[in-house]
């Protein structure tokens, strides 16, 4: 009974905390982030109904996630949204931080993303790229 009892007490306590933390005012950041070089791309698979495939081409970003210069990367698929701006007819998105536009371009004729290229470039039917840089 003396261990439930202070169960109760350890659970309601953590219960006020959670409750005081949600109820404190968040503040905005002063200044927006620098990203430097974002590249993104999107890729629409061949078979886009073949899970291989996929798997695949998820392996394939894994390896080449792997490139020196690559600050950060992130590997994305459609979410469940329907909205008319939105275009989910994509398989896979591949998104990476570069620190300048000279990071990317060395990224480009890495050896590992020439690789890439020549291994897997046979998944997939069309890629989009969409390049930005702070303003």
């Amino acid at each position: 009974m003396q261990q439930n009892r202070r169960k109760f007490l350890s659970n309601a306590a953590l219960t006020v905390a959670a409750a005081g933390a949600a109820s404190l005012p968040v503040q905005a950041a002063q200044t927006p982030a620098k990203a430097g070089f974002i590249h993104h791309v999107y890729f629409w698979l061949k078979n886009p109904e073949s899970k291989e495939d996929k798997a695949k081409l998820l392996e394939g970003l894994r390896t080449l996630s792997k490139v020196k210069t690559i600050q950060n990367f992130y590997i994305g698929q459609p979410a469940d949204t329907n909205r008319d701006v939105i275009d989910r007819s994509y398989a896979v998105s591949w998104l990476l931080f570069f620190a300048n536009k000279a990071d990317q371009d060395s990224y480009q004729v890495d050896p590992v993303h020439l690789d890439f290229v020549k291994n897997y470039s046979h998944l997939w039917q069309r890629v989009v790229v969409y390049d930005s840089v702070d303003v």
